[in-house]
């Protein structure tokens, strides 16, 4: 199959030094990448700034910083794609202004007026079709209510909760622990394990789920 994946986090700059981003280090989804290229399958990775090399085999791998940048790149991928895997920690909030110059501190406090980034699994929803879309939940409590949520609200085939604030499932884990939901079944949690065999055993599900559809 021809698979899409987004990885890492996406940074939404301040000025010319600073940005708003997250933990994430990408190596859940590159793990993905990694597993989904070794079952054969060709494989776009679409990753936001980290300190990874890309997985050997990619049909193609993508460079982008914000969550905008991160957004074409998924729609221009998503039209060659049979699988969309959004694996990234794209920032909910960017600055509304970004300054041309480094802002210098004073003596008082400074306020940052945030305005949302777009929504990617909303955003190319139109283009679903029979396309699987899988999506993750990072949360750090009413996890299972709250990924149940983004996977209705979304339409998502599957999806991935976990527990980021478990030091070992958490951001720059080499290991995770994750409650699997898919449309129409009981939550399925998945044991603590490395990220490379939640990767394999996630690719084995969504060629499962592809198969069903006549993928």
């Amino acid at each position: 199959m021809r698979i899409l994946i987004t990885a890492g986090p996406t940074r939404e700059p301040i000025d010319p030094v600073r940005f708003l981003s997250n933990r994430s280090t990408g190596k859940m989804g590159f793990a993905i990448a990694a597993a989904a290229v070794a079952r054969g399958h060709d494989v776009h990775l679409i990753s936001g700034p980290v300190a990874l090399a890309p997985p050997e085999g990619l049909a193609r791998f993508t460079a982008v910083t914000t969550a905008a940048e991160m957004l074409d790149a998924v729609r221009a991928g998503l039209a060659e794609a049979e699988v969309l895997v959004m694996c990234a920690a794209v920032a909910d909030y960017r600055p509304a202004t970004v300054s041309a110059r480094k802002l210098k501190k004073g003596e008082g406090p400074m306020a940052l007026h945030l305005e949302r980034t777009a929504d990617i699994l909303s955003e190319v929803a139109p283009m679903k079709g029979d396309r699987v879309f899988v999506g993750f939940a990072a949360e750090t409590e009413r996890v299972i209510e709250e990924a149940s949520r983004k996977r209705r609200d979304k339409g998502l085939d599957l999806i991935l909760a976990n527990d980021v604030s478990s030091a070992d499932a958490g951001f720059a884990a080499d290991t995770n622990r994750v409650t699997l939901m898919e449309a129409g079944r009981e939550p399925e949690p998945w044991p603590l394990a490395s990220k490379a065999e939640v990767a394999a055993r996630l690719v084995v599900r969504i060629e499962r789920i592809a198969s069903c559809l006549g993928k």
